[in-house]
């Protein structure tokens, strides 16, 4: 596949996570994670919350409101740690950290799914912040959960 044809369908996918997303809304259970963050740059806010029972992000949900990237970042990390270990879900996000900062990854390690749409962002330093708000939220709520 050319790489326009892949800049292409990239762009296809974070915009279908913007317009259609995943995991939309806010869990009201007892005993679920609430994480409030936002990026005064740009305005983008999120509030995450997650469920971790047995070790393990049982559900995760998001409300916001900011640019395509932050809110499809949002959309995809909450697809991709639900069910997964914590220790998964925070590897995840190194992985993920790893990509927005154009370092090498270990794409064996963990299947990044349409994750892998937002590597483009790394060639745009300003609108890192916006892709990894949501994966520093999740891992702040993980780490303070654990302590």
């Amino acid at each position: 596949m050319s790489f326009n044809n892949l800049d292409t369908l990239y762009r296809q996918v974070i915009m279908d996570h913007y317009k259609n997303p995943r995991n939309k809304g806010i869990l009201e259970e007892d005993g679920s994670l609430t994480i409030n963050m936002n990026n005064p740059t740009c305005g983008d806010r999120i509030q995450l919350t997650m469920k971790v029972e047995d070790g393990k992000v049982s559900d995760a949900k998001f409300e916001g409101e900011g640019c395509s990237i932050s809110m499809s970042s949002a959309s995809m990390m909450t697809q991709a740690i639900k069910g997964r270990t914590v220790e998964d879900a925070i590897k995840l996000s190194k992985i993920f950290s790893d990509m927005m900062l154009g370092k090498e990854y270990d794409e064996e390690d963990l299947d990044l799914g349409d994750i892998e749409a937002l590597q483009g962002v790394a060639k745009f330093p300003a609108r890192i912040k916006c892709a990894t708000l949501a994966w520093k939220a999740m891992e702040k709520g993980l780490n303070e959960d654990s302590q």
